[in-house]
């Protein structure tokens, strides 16, 4: 436990590690069992919050629950701490509620778009048996996911969702012309035997370091441009990581596919793919309990089932036949 002030103007202190929602005086005598606590003061008792809670994998990733049509979940309810993984997927459930009630498609956030896109990936595909923290380790591709580049990201998302102004679009579009035309110049300039852009590759040489550089150019195009030069390689080999996963979350799962059908699943797999329902082979392999070997039993499975030929459909008369029929 920690004895931690409450403040630079106040002598109240916050019992960190000291929860119960225990009556008054209980607490009291609890706390006064602590040492140098034993004269305190509860000034205000602890108290408990208690809500509902729906199991995460009931969820679609737009947030809707998959038994009722049109009803939306966020936060705490969806088992998240109630902070900021609260507020982010209050975001996207809004987004999509009112998306839905306009007729508009809903929309989602990938893996390598957003943390939210991984935060709610995690919960929908492997649900969580304790409140969810959001943490950086939990994205593989947290190397795009950089809070420097967060506006090129997800600006022209915000604007296509009718939640960002086009004037500061316009901004954003003349933030990246200026970072591409200043990585341009540099490969271009030379620096006695080299090109610019090689001496900023150096780790230990900055843009303000730099022979010809650009003073004009605003800090954060600057810090762009140095982001983008130093780690291109990594940056690079992350995004086509990134588009050969696409390929995999770009082949669909049927909603209604019968998993205890397919040869080959395993037990378990087919019980996690029943529950959860993946709506593609990238979320199942997400899926606690689903190994490798499952999702190359799904693709064969897909792959089959696209060659398959379609079911033979009866031949109906024309309709102005079976009318006559009927009139004779």
């Amino acid at each position: 436990m920690f004895l931690e002030p409450e403040g630079v103007g106040t002598d109240e202190i916050y019992v960190n590690g000291f929860s119960t929602c225990l009556p008054y005086e209980v607490q009291c005598g609890l706390v006064r069992t602590i040492v140098g606590c034993e004269n305190a003061e509860i000034i205000r008792p602890a108290y408990a919050v208690e809500y509902d809670f729906v199991f995460p994998t009931e969820l679609t990733h737009h947030l809707e629950t998959k038994s009722c049509k049109n009803l939306f979940l966020a936060g705490q309810i969806n088992g998240t701490s109630g902070y900021e993984e609260a507020g982010a997927q209050g975001l996207m459930a809004g987004i999509n509620a009112a998306r839905s009630a306009l007729g508009l498609p809903k929309v989602t956030l990938g893996r390598d778009q957003a943390y939210i896109g991984v935060l709610i990936d995690d919960l929908i595909s492997k649900g969580t048996a304790e409140p969810y923290r959001m943490f950086t380790s939990r994205a593989e591709h947290r190397l795009l996911l950089r809070h420097d580049n967060a506006d090129i990201r997800l600006s022209k998302l915000g604007n296509d969702w009718g939640l960002l102004q086009k004037d500061k679009l316009l901004v954003l579009s003349n933030k990246i012309r200026l970072i591409n035309e200043e990585i341009k110049r540099l490969q271009e300039v030379g620096y006695g035997s080299q090109k610019l852009i090689q001496l900023l590759r150096r780790p230990e040489i900055s843009y303000r370091d730099l022979p010809n550089r650009n003073d004009s150019l605003p800090a954060e195009v600057i810090e762009q441009v140095e982001v983008e030069v130093k780690y291109a390689g990594y940056i690079t080999r992350q995004t086509l990581e990134v588009n050969k996963l696409k390929t995999v979350e770009s082949k669909q799962l049927p909603t209604d596919l019968d998993y205890h059908r397919i040869n080959g699943l395993r037990s378990e797999a087919r019980q996690k793919l029943g529950q959860i329902r993946p709506a593609n082979l990238g979320q199942a392999a997400r899926i606690s309990g689903v190994t490798p070997s499952d999702i190359s039993v799904l693709m064969v499975w897909l792959k089959k089932a696209s060659t398959r030929p379609p079911s033979p459909l009866v031949e109906l008369p024309d309709a102005n036949q079976i009318d006559g029929a009927a009139r004779e």
